[in-house]
């Protein structure tokens, strides 16, 4: 099960299976799937938080269900495992971490876009501890935005690392003190709200579309983008706004 709230121009998704650290089962895969179809569906949404209730982010993948033979419950045909970790889609979410994410709660995290944590957060993949592999997303993902050695380290040895350790080398974003990541994330949220929507949802996309991408291809895309921007209604309210000495009005639109 996933709550969804809306905050100004924020949506908040809360995790909410705290009895069980949050493992993801069947309701939380669907419940995430339809939180985020909602907030892609809103235009007066621009931005997510992603959160676990209580003091478990995600303990990963519910072993009953497992066990029990149920696994594929855990996964959505649009978004994978809890629902998130292979979804496509277009606003920017932010992970607020506070408490440990381990194996598919690590999972979680990386598919997110950005993450806040506090310093009881932690973060590790130990599949290799019963005979897995991190197959949501862990495996490529930790390479991506980890040292080699170091992504490599977790595993290997499954061993978590603690939060201030992950922003040493550049996962977490912003550290907090313990149950503050919320409202730090929702900062950083605010943020990012305060610029054009439309120009938000176009550079996340570029960035992480042209990651590996040669300098002709990424040109090419880069100024398509701004071609297709000079499209829009906020386009020209930028400069207008800059000319008036006001704050813009963004429409997203």
């Amino acid at each position: 099960m996933v709550d969804y709230e809306v905050r100004g121009r924020v949506g908040v998704l809360t995790i909410n299976r705290p009895d069980k650290k949050n493992a993801v089962n069947g309701d939380v895969a669907r419940g995430m799937e339809a939180a985020i179809d909602r907030l892609e569906e809103d235009p007066e949404v621009w931005v997510g938080v992603l959160q676990g209730s209580g003091s478990v982010f995600c303990a990963g993948a519910d072993l009953k269900a497992i066990n029990e033979g149920r696994a594929g419950e855990l996964q959505t045909e649009r978004g994978g495992f809890a629902g998130i970790v292979a979804r496509a889609r277009t606003k920017p979410i932010i992970a607020a971490v506070d408490g440990p994410a381990l194996a598919g709660g690590t999972e979680i995290v990386l598919a997110c876009d950005l993450v806040v944590a506090s310093t009881a957060a932690s973060f590790g993949i130990p599949e290799v501890k019963r005979s897995l592999v991190a197959a949501a997303g862990g495996l490529f993902r930790l390479p991506r935005l980890l040292p080699r050695n170091i992504a490599l380290e977790l595993g290997l040895t499954g061993d978590p690392i603690s939060a201030e350790r992950a922003a040493h080398f550049g996962l977490v974003n912003e550290l907090c003190e313990p149950g503050g990541a919320l409202d730090a994330a929702m900062g950083l949220a605010e943020r990012i709200t305060k610029n054009a929507p439309l120009a938000v949802r176009e550079t996340r996309r570029l960035m992480l579309e042209l990651a590996g991408a040669d300098d002709e291809t990424a040109f090419r895309e880069s100024g398509a983008a701004m071609v297709n921007l000079a499209s829009t209604e906020d386009f020209w309210e930028g400069p207008k706004a800059f000319l008036e000495k006001r704050e813009p009005e963004w429409k997203g639109r």
